[in-house]
């Protein structure tokens, strides 16, 4: 029992994936502009190799620096968590970054710390991004061990611009005897205490970190980073007074928002739209031109849509659409699936319950003969007036 607490805190389940197949492409279409995915490696101060990606614009605006929020993984996470993250920040100009921790994903080590070593990492990010001349200003976005993560870089770096944290614990000590009475471990509070004091010396010996420094509340008094908190009504692993204790210690300008789910399940629209709102507020991204006409034709079946195509018409229509399903990877969990080739109308049944703008894309979308599109994380995302789909 001991040793499966241990695991929970240094060794959870590790992320296993191939970035060509769970991250978006090294080059894909958003809404009539082209992204790519830049991969990269960065060295931390204890000699592991971080893997990276930085999702930007191609070609890059000449002239003008973009700013950037980087995504920050849960505890079994990796850098396909942000994959949502790239969908609806990008079409407002803002890049986005994300990594493997190390001891998560692809990059090197054997243990998470929930945060305390994960904050040097996140260091090494924030020096790269800094010494990028592409690159204004930057803000976090993180989710349990990752937004735990943010907050304690945040405390120690003013000059980030702001911060989503979603499900992040107030201390790890008081989290653990939480957990003890929520998977109903029946033994006596003096003897569970005498448990985590062992775990602490083992921890500490193999992961190289005191569980007891892991405190929120004692960094939140002192950091003045505009911030966003985020937090499932039903979490029952991290509950949500941990975001209301952070919150209520928090020096800088809040807000907290609660919605349905629990520590793991997707997180809904509003709750995107109001990241989306409040990185754009912080941030303050150029406005790029868009371009009028797609530099590329899309690949619908029997039909090449390009210039012969009233774009404005068909981006209307999609604009009018707004929902987003999404089955993704959890922060703390396995990796996404990709579901089979499904038709248009499977998809669009998946996505919300017919109305009559759907009916009305339905039928257009019949009228260009789709076939065989497949959906990524089996979602199709729209966010901003913006539907975007992938094909394999």
């Amino acid at each position: 029992m001991i040793e499966q607490f241990i695991n929970f805190v240094i060794r959870p389940p590790r992320a296993e994936y191939n970035p060509d197949q769970y991250l978006w492409e090294k080059e894909f279409t958003l809404a009539g502009r082209t992204y790519q995915r830049q991969d990269l490696e960065l060295k931390n101060t204890r000699g592991y190799t971080l893997k990276c990606s930085h999702y930007l614009p191609s070609p890059f605006p000449e002239d003008t620096s973009l700013p950037c929020v980087i995504y920050c993984h849960g505890n079994s996470g990796c850098r396909a968590d942000a994959n949502e993250a790239a969908v609806i920040l990008l079409p407002s100009n803002i890049t986005v970054f994300t990594l493997d921790f190390s001891g998560s994903g692809l990059s090197d080590g054997d243990y998470v710390s929930l945060g305390w070593h994960e904050k040097d990492d996140l260091k090494m990010v924030v020096s790269y991004l800094r010494s990028n001349k592409q690159i204004s200003c930057i803000g976090l976005w993180g989710r349990s061990m990752g937004a735990v993560t943010s907050l304690l870089y945040g405390a120690e770096d003013p000059s980030i611009a702001g911060m989503v944290l979603d499900s992040a614990f107030s201390n790890l000590y008081d989290l653990m005897m939480e957990l003890v009475d929520v998977y109903k471990i029946r033994l006596p509070k003096f003897t569970v205490k005498m448990a985590v004091q062992y775990m602490r010396r083992v921890i500490e010996k193999k992961a190289k970190f005191d569980i007891m420094n892991l405190n929120c509340l004692q960094v939140a008094p002192k950091t003045f980073i505009p911030v966003l908190f985020g937090h499932a009504s039903d979490d029952k692993f991290i509950q949500p007074h941990h975001s209301d204790l952070i919150s209520e210690a928090y020096a800088g300008d809040k807000n907290v928002i609660k919605f349905d789910g629990d520590h793991n399940s997707s997180r809904p629209q509003f709750f995107y739209d109001s990241v989306s709102i409040f990185f754009y507020n912080v941030l303050h991204p150029p406005n790029v031109p868009r371009a009028h006409k797609l530099e590329k034709y899309y690949d619908l079946g029997d039909l090449k849509l390009g210039s012969g195509v009233d774009e404005s018409l068909l981006y209307e229509i999609l604009s009018s659409l707004r929902s987003a399903s999404t089955e993704a990877a959890s922060s703390s969990s396995v990796l996404p699936t990709i579901s089979s080739t499904k038709s248009v109308s499977e998809l669009l049944s998946e996505v919300a319950p017919v109305t009559d703008v759907v009916g009305c894309l339905y039928l257009l979308l019949m009228l260009f003969s789709f076939k065989n599109f497949v959906m990524f994380n089996s979602f199709i995302t729209c966010n901003a007036g913006v539907l975007f789909w992938r094909r394999y």
